[in-house]
């Protein structure tokens, strides 16, 4: 049987990204992004930029993984000046902690260094999406701060930006055309950045689950970030059928909850968990997903809204699976912080079990007699 106290250990640890600030700030100007939810977005931004020659489950399990560090190391903005080697040695020094949390860390490890080494195509493509996503963040804002602006400017100049003139001229053109004072310059580069912008959106977007240290409220960007970690790193403990695409899956939990952006989240334990699943509920998120999925380039579009179907559906394996681990996700933060919210809802062990243990024993059975045993001691009836 798995032993899944290493695995918890690694995700509850992840979860301190989210209380990572960045320098930069959401696009509604409201506060400072955090690392869990930018690297959430710059894996959004890489699978709606992604070209199909690349190994886009490598390119996403490095984002998903690149700013684990900041846990330790903490964020270290661009427009700064840094001792470069001390942030090497000091990030190298966190990867070995975190990823040694695990029973068998050595390949997330490896992604890890492969992503900072930059030199495999994989690799250069996951930092361009790192480093294109502030760009477009402040820029796509409706008023960017002019300090940020500022730093946009001299980042396409001579900062890290400024290789794009040669690697990426389409992403310099829209940037210059907004710093310009125009608008996006026409075509399908210009919806998906549309696409990416409502995104943004998501990080807004408040649960019902609390952070592991029970600080605050998860947001659904950061919980669709920690949901594509869970699935990379469970798809390791090899508790998923046979014939499970891990990769498929990451990307179904990339794009699961954007459409909240538009519905806001319903918690499962709500009003006696039925408006969760409401035919009203399900209607709105189906028109969401035609507003949001139509911001794209047609056949993009619909390839990624087929995704969002496959997992609304929850009848394929991957879809299945990809629905366990959202059901299992907000429990596993649950037991972290005590019991969380489900005193506030009123939970019982008998509504989890049909609420969510149901769909997490038909997707990842193991994974349910794990979490149920943590969550008993902590529920009523």
């Amino acid at each position: 049987m798995t032993d899944f106290r290493p695995y918890f250990a690694f995700l509850d640890e992840a979860d301190r990204l989210k209380r990572v600030e960045r320098a930069s700030v959401l696009m509604d100007d409201s506060r400072a992004e955090n690392s869990a939810e930018h690297s959430w977005h710059v894996a959004l931004f890489a699978l709606v930029f992604a070209p199909e020659e690349l190994d886009l489950g490598r390119v996403l399990a490095m984002i998903l993984l690149h700013d684990l560090v900041e846990i330790d190391s903490g964020d270290h903005p661009i427009h700064l000046d840094h001792d470069l080697d001390a942030v090497a040695r000091a990030e190298e020094a966190a990867a070995l902690r975190l990823f040694g949390l695990l029973p068998d860390g050595a390949p997330f490890l490896a992604l890890w260094r492969e992503f900072e080494a930059a030199a495999t195509p994989e690799a250069r493509f996951a930092k361009r999406m790192d480093h294109v996503q502030p760009l477009f963040q402040v820029m796509l804002s409706g008023r960017p701060r002019p300090d940020h602006v500022a730093i946009v400017r001299d980042n396409i100049t001579t900062g890290r930006a400024a290789r794009f003139a040669q690697e990426w001229p389409e992403a310099i053109a829209q940037t210059q055309a907004l710093l310009a004072g125009g608008a996006l310059l026409e075509g399908d580069f210009a919806k998906r950045l549309a696409f990416l912008a409502n995104a943004d959106r998501l990080k807004g977007v408040l649960r019902a689950s609390l952070l592991c240290d029970g600080s605050r409220r998860e947001n659904s960007a950061e919980h669709s970030w920690h949901l594509a970690l869970y699935a990379l790193v469970l798809g390791q403990a090899g508790i998923a059928a046979e014939g499970v695409d891990i990769g498929r899956v990451i990307r179904m939990l990339i794009l699961h909850d954007i459409i909240e952006t538009d519905t806001g989240d319903v918690p499962i334990h709500a009003q006696g968990g039925k408006a969760h699943d409401s035919a009203a509920q399900i209607a709105a998120e189906r028109a969401a997903a035609d507003r949001i999925y139509g911001l794209l380039p047609a056949v993009q579009g619909a390839t990624l809204r087929a995704l969002w179907d496959e997992f609304e559906a929850a009848e394929s394996p991957d879809a299945v699976f990809a629905k366990a681990l959202d059901r299992a996700q907000p429990v596993a933060l649950n037991i972290a912080c005590g019991g969380g919210t489900w005193a506030e809802y009123g939970v019982t062990y008998d509504q989890l079990v049909s609420r969510v243990g149901v769909k997490i024993s038909r997707g990842a059975p193991a994974l349910w007699v794990y979490l149920s045993e943590n969550a008993r001691p902590l529920l009523a009836g």
